[in-house]
């Protein structure tokens, strides 16, 4: 698929989301530079504290050993010149005037070897009152940077200091975070400007999907967004708005198909009981007319109890059908049932059998559930040639509640089976809507339950639904 990047004359959140991604990874890369900084300090700075030990106390060994003779100041100056020509400094750069050598001892001139007059460094050293073997930054007088300074006891009262600025060090840190100061300020460039471009073209996949969105309409619903050949969430994005799609257009088309339906079914009884209502006008007999008014009435009756099974199998669909659940003990709702229906069935020489498990508790709207097992019987009145039985079982099954009604009738035609709980499907010789079915399918699902058609024992006709048992309270079962 090739990249197409929308024009926008909208503001974007490219901008937005490229600036703090920016400066959350600056603040990141920033902390990272300054603890590598940091530690590399501290690291030359433990060099020299090494260093300055080590250097220290062999100048104290040496003047302990050494005879206190005429020849003892200038063998300490040669041996102190020595160990100050071995300070780790970089290569190239003067020792000279980064360290020090003073031996104090009382009653003595001290000694000193190191750069300048010894008067500044005396001075700062007595104010510093430095621990024995402890380095210590001591700042020194007409010197910019401050010197590392350790004490060494030596004799009596008197001792050895050492001190050492590592200038060579101090150039090399500065140098060092001019370079990392310059790859941070690269790095945040660069960061910005791949951040920018991913996120605008993250965002244009954005775009595309609501361009296409924004482009369909109730005419041309066949259109999808582009899922691309990522699989990440702005794809799932886009097979959600397709998924979507897809049942906004099969809903548009079964609205269209259930319009088109009313609208045809709704002719034959409109005109029907306009030409009875014609012919009461043209008939002068008082009786006629009452009959023919009664007739309008019927078909009046029958329309809107069709509109009414349209509109609810409609609402049930689209889940908004009004649920009133209660607690509902199945068993003698269903009794109450059967016994209301019992003579219709015995008119037609129907033999009623009830299979009933007590104490099994649904969880059902009971107004829509009593339609639901009117039209179910009403079919078998209406449908069943004389002369069949006709058997209703309730049975729990887990956690639902199995309710079915068989006959052993003559059963579903082959090429209605399949779309038997389809709106407006009926068989040939059917006086109905084709709605009875498909109200039962809606109203079941619409309890979170199934409807299922097959072939009963007999070799008739069965009709199953399962329901949600009710959590009710054990006692309440065995009062029930």
């Amino acid at each position: 698929m090739s990249l197409r990047i929308p024009s926008r004359t909208h503001p974007t959140a490219a901008w937005r989301i490229s600036i703090w991604t920016t400066v959350a990874f600056a603040a990141a890369s920033a902390v990272a530079f300054m603890i590598v900084f940091v530690l590399v300090s501290r690291d030359m700075r433990a060099r020299s504290d090494v260093w300055l030990r080590g250097e220290a106390a062999t100048l104290a060994d040496v003047a302990a050993n050494t005879p206190r003779d005429n020849l003892f100041d200038q063998m300490m100056k040669r041996v102190a010149e020595l160990a100050l020509h071995e300070v780790p400094q970089a290569p190239g750069s003067a020792q000279g005037g980064s360290v020090f050598f003073l031996k104090s001892e009382p009653g003595q001139a001290p000694l000193w070897v190191g750069p300048g007059l010894r008067e500044p460094f005396l001075e700062a050293i007595e104010a510093a009152h430095l621990l024995p073997e402890t380095p210590r930054n001591v700042a020194i007088a007409g010197y910019r940077q401050p010197f590392r300074v350790v004490y060494q006891a030596s004799g009596m009262d008197g001792g050895i200091y050492l001190g050492y600025s590592d200038t060579a060090g101090k150039r090399m840190l500065w140098n060092l975070g001019k370079r990392l100061l310059l790859i941070w300020c690269g790095m945040v460039v660069l960061g910005f400007l791949i951040s920018s471009v991913r996120t605008y073209l993250l965002l244009a996949r954005v775009e595309r999907i609501t361009e296409a969105v924004a482009g369909i309409d109730s005419n041309d619903l066949g259109t999808r967004v582009p899922v691309g050949r990522h699989g990440d969430e702005i794809s799932r994005l886009a097979r959600t708005f397709n998924r979507m799609l897809d049942r906004i257009e099969a809903s548009v088309q079964q609205l269209r198909a259930i319009t088109d339906s009313i609208a045809h079914d709704l002719k034959s009884p409109v005109t029907s009981i306009r030409g009875t209502l014609e012919a009461a006008l043209s008939n002068p007999e008082h009786g006629r007319w009452r009959d023919s008014v009664g007739e309008a009435i019927e078909g009046l009756d029958r329309l809107s109890q069709a509109l009414n099974t349209a509109l609810d199998c409609a609402e049930a669909d689209g889940g908004a059908l009004p649920l009133r659940k209660e607690a509902l003990e199945a068993a003698s709702w269903l009794r109450q049932l059967a016994e209301l229906y019992a003579p219709a069935l015995a008119e037609r020489d129907h033999i009623l059998q009830c299979d009933l498990e007590d104490s099994i508790f649904i969880e059902a709207d009971p107004t829509l559930l009593n339609r639901v097992v009117a039209n179910l019987l009403d079919n078998e009145v209406a449908h069943l040639p004389p002369g069949c039985g006709v058997r209703l079982t309730l049975k729990s099954d887990g956690a639902m509640a199995r309710l079915s009604i068989e006959d052993d009738g003559p059963g579903f035609p082959p090429e209605m089976r399949e779309r038997a709980l389809e709106r407006f499907v009926k068989g040939q010789h059917s006086t109905g809507h084709g709605l009875g079915l498909a109200f039962v399918n809606a109203v079941i699902q619409a309890h979170g339950g199934k409807v299922r058609i097959g072939d009963g024992a007999g070799g008739g006709a069965l009709i199953e639904a399962t329901l949600p048992l009710a959590k009710v309270p054990s006692e309440h079962r065995q009062v029930a």
